[in-house]
């Protein structure tokens, strides 16, 4: 296994057509968009699909959804006394915290991937993993528009006087939006977790693939789509741009004042002296 030499950038550019890309639950389940207008997706909800990704792709995730458990454990805690090296190590006062996070980087790619913190009823102390893979929400490059469709819910259930009718509801979707995904991976933490350069491959292929098998009521298949995506992978752990530098050096303009596909923006790569150029899929 080989190490992270370097940090890696990369920014991805998502298009959604007729979704919901991420619903509020305090807004009804509403398109999540800040004050501006913007449309936004979690980062939470991007690590819940990279790691579904990973799953797919058959490695092994603490943090997994219980429609999609594949070991039989039914929390996290279960998932922990499973792996019984993780569980011999975790010994209350005892605990040699180190010695827990590496094991647990051992066992699972989402946590040398994300880092987790370990605090479980029951133990005396908790052991926290930072994770070299950081993932910005993402937000939408011009303002949303939010459809409100009335639906038919049915339940097929009873009452007295027998079936009951269906229920009226609300769903909505965003006719159009294109959303832009940023993230970096620390070299320095990768050393510290274990987070290697094959790990970085299956990252890669995860963000590349980040919408398949993610169909549901909210996003039908082909409703959300990687359309571009930018991999910079760095020589220097420092490289001489930032974060936030390599990013703005994707400029997206729209063409028309209301964008209603991929193609009514210009999309341009800015050369930054003495960094690498990107990887772009």
């Amino acid at each position: 296994m080989s190490k992270v030499e370097g940090r890696i950038d990369f920014e991805l550019l998502v298009t959604v057509e007729s979704a919901n890309p991420n619903g509020d639950p305090l807004e009804e389940n509403r398109p999540r968009m800040r004050t501006n207008g913007l449309g936004e997706i979690s980062d939470v909800c991007l690590k819940r699909k990279i790691r579904n990704r990973f799953q797919d792709l058959g490695y092994k995730i603490f943090v997994q959804m219980d429609e999609r458990s594949d070991d039989g454990c039914r929390s996290l805690k279960a998932r922990v006394d499973s792996c019984e090296r993780l569980k011999n190590a975790m010994k209350g006062k005892e605990t040699d915290g180190k010695e827990c996070a590496k094991i647990a980087c051992e066992e699972w790619l989402d946590v040398r991937a994300f880092g987790q913190v370990f605090a479980f009823k029951g133990t005396e102390m908790s052991v926290g993993v930072r994770g070299p893979v950081s993932i910005q929400q993402a937000l939408s490059v011009s303002p949303i528009e939010v459809e409100t469709l009335q639906i038919t819910k049915s339940v097929n259930s009873e009452d007295k006087n027998g079936r009951s009718s269906d229920t009226m509801g609300v769903k909505y979707l965003v006719p159009f939006g294109l959303y832009v995904v940023k993230g970096s991976v620390s070299a320095e933490l990768a050393d510290k977790t274990g987070f290697t350069k094959e790990d970085a491959g299956i990252l890669k292929t995860a963000l590349r693939t980040l919408f398949e098998g993610d169909s549901s009521a909210a996003h039908p298949a082909g409703s959300m789509e990687v359309r571009k995506m930018y991999w910079w992978e760095h020589t220097s752990r420092t490289p001489e741009a930032t974060p936030a530098e390599i990013f703005r050096s994707v400029m997206i303009t729209p063409k028309v004042t209301i964008p209603e596909k991929f193609e009514d923006y210009e999309i341009e790569l800015k050369e930054i002296k003495g960094i690498v150029a990107p990887e772009i899929i």
